[in-house]
């Protein structure tokens, strides 16, 4: 059975860091990503890394802030969130990809299988 379970996310003021951690399980995985939706907004993509650790990809919005990597001890995926701003809060998604692509897809209808999501809130 596939699972995806995000944990890390919280309340913090803008300018903190936020570290989120995805475990994922069940079978192989090509891709995984991170993507956020806020209320009344369309999910988008935040960052992608192939399962090996390599080729991370950032969306231009978290450029320079966000960090993707892979802990392979823990079987984890990670997203290091620094210098957050009120605009990053959202429900953060992690996501799986199971076909081999040139890259991390960007897409969400690209990701098989999805976490429950966790929240992260930054106050201003």
């Amino acid at each position: 059975q596939v699972q995806l379970v995000e944990s890390g996310g919280g309340l913090v003021q803008a300018g903190d860091s936020l570290e989120l951690s995805c475990a994922a399980s069940g079978r192989t995985f090509v891709g995984l990503g991170w993507f956020r939706q806020a209320p009344g907004k369309e999910r988008e993509f935040v960052a992608a890394i192939r399962w090996s650790g390599s080729r991370p990809r950032y969306a231009d919005s978290v450029k320079g802030r966000f960090t993707i990597s892979r802990d392979n001890a823990k079987n984890t995926v990670n997203l290091q969130m620094n210098s957050l701003k009120p605009e990053d809060t959202a429900i953060y998604y992690c996501a799986a990809d199971v076909r081999y692509r040139s890259s991390p897809s960007s897409y969400y209808s690209d990701y098989d299988y999805w976490g429950q999501g966790t929240q992260v809130t930054v106050s201003s």
